[in-house]
């Protein structure tokens, strides 16, 4: 029996998303496969690669022949290198950043509309809050209040200005 490592697509028309399996070769596309050993969705930004190295290892020494497009896809995780004694892919393989919990930002969200809480800063105010916040217990306390309430009285007298005006 010659055993394959192929593509078994599933998904919906024009968002193909599918499983790397290990099935005989004289099997359909989409029929049994002996064991499923990855997944691959190449529509999402990076494509979602997720392959049992341990597993694709043993197949690949027991002779099982991958597909065309099977041997990219390991080249691009670096199990394909690994069996063939070459060096690793010098291009690490692209990662998704992880997504934030929906129902934590819902229910953050929710309570900010509801005045019971301040509204969590985003991440990219947060980058910005951090620095000035170290950079300012560096400087002295002295000067701290002096700097400070003359900038106070400037805008008061400024304020009253403009009432009066």
């Amino acid at each position: 029996m010659a055993v394959r490592i192929r593509l078994l697509r599933m998904g919906k028309i024009r968002n193909p998303q599918y499983r790397i399996v290990v099935a005989d070769s004289r099997v359909k596309r989409d029929g049994k496969a002996i064991e499923f050993i990855g997944i691959y969705h190449p529509k999402e930004e990076p494509s979602l690669i997720e392959v049992k190295s341990d597993r694709v290892q043993h197949w690949l020494s027991v002779g099982a022949q991958p597909s065309e497009a099977v041997v990219a896809i390991l080249s691009k995780t670096g199990d394909w290198q690994k069996y063939k004694g070459l060096p690793a892919p010098t291009e690490p393989l692209k990662v998704a950043p992880a997504r934030a919990d929906r129902r934590a930002v819902y229910e953050a969200a929710a309570q900010a509309a509801a005045g019971l809480s301040k509204p969590e800063p985003t991440k990219a105010s947060a980058k910005k809050a951090a620095p000035a916040k170290a950079e300012a217990p560096a400087e002295k306390p002295a000067e701290k209040p002096a700097a400070e309430a003359p900038a106070a009285e400037e805008t008061a007298v400024a304020a009253g200005d403009e009432q009066q005006g």
